[in-house]
């Protein structure tokens, strides 16, 4: 199918564009004078096509436990160790006071190992309990919770009735993709 060809306008404007384009650019200029002469313009070369780009080789996902798995190990851990669920879940209603501070006893070593071998902890304030401390203004509020009579602005005067934990470091075991955390002990059948 052949263009019909441009209107006055448009061979104006190409004039005109032509005109500026022949003073800039010098191989244009030789273009159009090769046409005036009647020398046939080149066959247009088609572009090279481009080179075969390699598909990026997919590395796989890593995977990640659900934000709550590190909640369900700890628990796991602590049922392993110390087996704290059985104990809570345990209606202790049925057992003496005696019976009942032995079993915290195993309870408390357990946890105790379980808290020491994964996590570092250390007190939040220094002090020693009972004693008077100021919190001077930009305390930090997440760290220490101001209670009692709490009127007006820092800084507070009183009595430190707790020192506060906080956990520097936390070595939880790495799961196996998909391990399912939510299983705190297995059943156990024997045979």
């Amino acid at each position: 199918m052949t263009k019909p060809p441009p209107s006055l306008m448009g061979r104006i404007a190409l004039a005109i564009s032509s005109f500026f384009a022949i003073i800039a650019q010098p191989d244009f200029a030789a273009s159009v004078a090769q046409l005036r002469d009647g020398v046939p313009a080149p066959a247009p070369v088609p572009p090279a096509a481009p080179a075969p780009v390699a598909a990026p080789v997919p590395t796989p996902p890593v995977w990640q436990a659900p934000p709550e798995t590190a909640a369900l190990q700890l628990l796991g851990l602590l049922q392993r160790e110390a087996r704290f669920v059985d104990f809570v879940e345990q209606d202790v209603a049925a057992f003496s006071d005696a019976d009942i501070g032995g079993a915290a006893r195993v309870v408390h070593e357990g946890c105790r190992k379980v808290l020491r071998e994964h996590f570092t902890i250390a007190t939040v304030r220094t002090e020693a309990e009972g004693s008077r401390i100021t919190l001077p203004a930009g305390f930090d509020a997440a760290a220490v919770r101001v209670t009692g009579n709490v009127v007006g602005q820092p800084p507070f005067a009183g009595t430190l009735v707790h020192q506060g934990w906080r956990v520097s470091d936390s070595r939880l075991p790495q799961l196996a993709q998909g391990h399912d955390a939510s299983v705190l002990a297995p059943a156990e059948v024997e045979l």
